[in-house]
């Protein structure tokens, strides 16, 4: 149920993209192991994906695992790829029942066959729904993105298929892993982190970004509501200048 803090229908965003940052601090500061805190972090995931649809917003994009991830403690991947598998397994029930559409984003070829033979079956069992478009980005990053897209219209034109005159915005953006869908109107990040970690770098442009102190498995309606708030007083220009209204 939405708020008195939620702003009005037409202020609120059409997309909405997320940085889920803090499951690690959140678990430190009570003394628990980190994957205590991925696990309290899909709990703050349903409530979010919840939220988003009661108040309008038609797409939210989910920041869950990144290309630089990799990097991370050997247990601790393994750990994420497991707890992926599991609450991809468990949600997509609710997800159908909720009229939620689900796509994952990112080079998932290097997931295991089984974890990518689940995100297939995931997006089938959802693509007839057309309620809220949710976009889980794992093994993404926006290098990465802008990078396939060049490949691919490298070999196009390789093959003869494609002048490199006619490579525009509109045919960059149209190579791009998620094609065909809005900009972010609002990047939210968590846990204090101001920046945006190699997230969306061709289609976060013109993107609002807003960062607040609460850690992801705190982040709950109210928290979404400050954000969608504070978006609303904002004024959107894409590098225009506006004339202040005749009185």
């Amino acid at each position: 149920m939405s708020s008195s803090t939620t702003p009005p229908e037409e202020k609120i965003p059409y997309h909405v993209a997320i940085i889920m940052d803090g499951n690690g601090r959140w678990a430190q500061a009570r003394g628990k192991p980190r994957h205590a805190g991925h696990r309290a972090g899909v709990e703050s995931v349903r409530r979010v994906i919840e939220a988003c649809g009661n108040r309008g917003v038609r797409v939210l994009s989910l920041f869950a695992f990144s290309s630089e991830n990799w990097r991370r403690p050997e247990t601790e991947v393994k750990m994420l790829m497991e707890l992926f598998f599991t609450a991809l397994n468990r949600e997509v029930r609710r997800l159908v029942k909720g009229n939620v559409r689900l796509r994952i984003i990112g080079d998932i070829a290097a997931f295991s066959d089984k974890l990518q033979n689940l995100i297939r079956e995931s997006e089938r069992a959802t693509a007839a729904n057309d309620g809220l478009l949710l976009q889980v980005f794992a093994n993404y990053g926006g290098r990465w993105d802008i990078t396939q897209a060049a490949r691919g219209l490298a070999a196009q034109v390789q093959a003869g298929m494609l002048d490199p005159d006619q490579i525009d915005e509109e045919r960059v953006a149209g190579a791009l892993s998620f094609a065909g869908v809005a900009d972010p109107d609002l990047l939210i990040r968590t846990a204090g982190e101001q920046r945006i970690s190699n997230f969306m770098l061709w289609q976060c442009a013109y993107t609002e970004l807003y960062f607040t102190e609460v850690l992801w498995p705190d982040f709950d309606e109210g928290a979404l509501d400050e954000a969608l708030a504070d978006y609303a007083r904002r004024q959107r220009r894409f590098g225009r200048v506006v004339e202040p209204e005749d009185p």
